[in-house]
């Protein structure tokens, strides 16, 4: 299988990672001039899955070190098995609620608040659970995205256009809050299956990323009947959708989900691949990145702060600043 050989490599992956888990809410951007967020989800789902198995037959089966993906899954404990499964369905119960704040506040509000706070809990759980890196520089790049995520929240508190549009930033914060509270749990599942120490020869029982990774993006399929489903019946706002609707959907508006899938699992599989050599905690914490850029989409590409006062430009430039300096930090911690 294909192995991360450097430091430096590693680093290349998550920064991968970071921009891939920043931009996938582009595509539901623009599925959403044509259906709801919990249809394009399926699709999501869809994409995701068909991404990891097609990885772990290429890029998990060649090469000399490591174990092919067929190997793996054969001699894995099911422990190690159900325990990546696990990390899929917490995830998927947190991107649904993410995807919710999204639709709802826009993306320069939602991945900030939400997955800014799963940076800051997961590297926490992430580090504790295979310590790496130098643990002075690694917290305190997290209390400058802490610093950052606090920012986001006012900057989003500020952003005006009536007492509708607060109600609606009100709702979209407490669902992006909820969602990086449940996002910090999943990673760690995921590690806890792999042997972090060796890829090159695994530890008899234990998993491959590109086995992790279909475990994963499986548990979040099979969870999807249950969540998604639920939010489809009962959603945040709106009415009710239906199964119906998802099917009678043009091939091209299920291909954007399918993309969005793609892109979010190309991120993930390339941190899983980076956590032999960077850690669980700064893969994961490189990764988690991803506000930044999809602050940058928010502002710049879909204007969610158009028209907001000139405070507000002031906060998000700090709130860059902040966020820049915290992952550069979290970078050097691990060197």
């Amino acid at each position: 299988m294909f192995i991360v050989g450097s430091y430096g490599v590693a680093v290349l992956l998550c920064v991968i990672t970071m921009i891939c888990w920043g931009s996938w809410g582009n595509t539901q951007k623009l599925a959403s001039s044509k259906w709801r967020y919990e249809l394009f989800y399926w699709d999501y789902a869809i994409g995701m899955l068909l991404f990891s198995i097609i990885m772990a037959f290429t890029l998990g089966s060649i090469g000399e070190g490591g174990r092919s993906f067929m190997d793996d899954l054969s001699q894995a404990d099911s422990n190690n098995l159900v325990s990546a499964l696990i990390g899929g369905v917490i995830f998927n119960a947190s991107n649904i609620l993410l995807s919710a704040s999204v639709s709802i506040a826009g993306m320069a509000v939602a991945f900030p608040l939400g997955v800014g706070l799963a940076l800051v809990l997961g590297v926490f759980i992430n580090y504790f659970g295979a310590p790496q890196g130098d643990p002075v520089t690694l917290f305190l790049g997290v209390a400058l995205i802490v610093i950052a995520i606090i920012l986001n929240g006012i900057a989003a508190n500020k952003k005006g256009g009536g007492s509708d549009n607060a109600k609606k930033a009100k709702k979209g914060i407490i669902l992006a809050a909820v969602a990086g509270i449940l996002m910090s749990f999943f990673y760690r599942f995921v590690a806890a299956a792999m042997d972090l120490e060796n890829f090159e020869n695994p530890t008899a029982g234990m998993i491959t990323p590109y086995t992790a990774f279909v475990l994963f993006s499986l548990g979040v399929f099979i969870s999807n009947f249950i969540f998604n489903t639920l939010v489809m019946k009962k959603p945040f706002e709106g009415s009710p959708v239906t199964y119906k609707e998802y099917f009678q959907g043009s091939i091209s508006t299920h291909m954007v989900g399918v993309l969005g899938g793609v892109v979010w699992a190309l991120g993930t599989l390339f941190s899983y691949i980076a956590a032999g050599k960077a850690g669980a905690a700064i893969s994961y914490a490189l990764g988690q990145g991803a506000p930044m850029i999809a602050v940058i989409w928010g502002v710049f590409i879909w204007k969610e702060f158009k028209g907001a006062p000139k405070s507000v430009n002031r906060l998000l430039l700090s709130m860059f600043v902040f966020f820049l300096c915290g992952l550069a930090l979290i970078v050097y911690s691990g060197m």
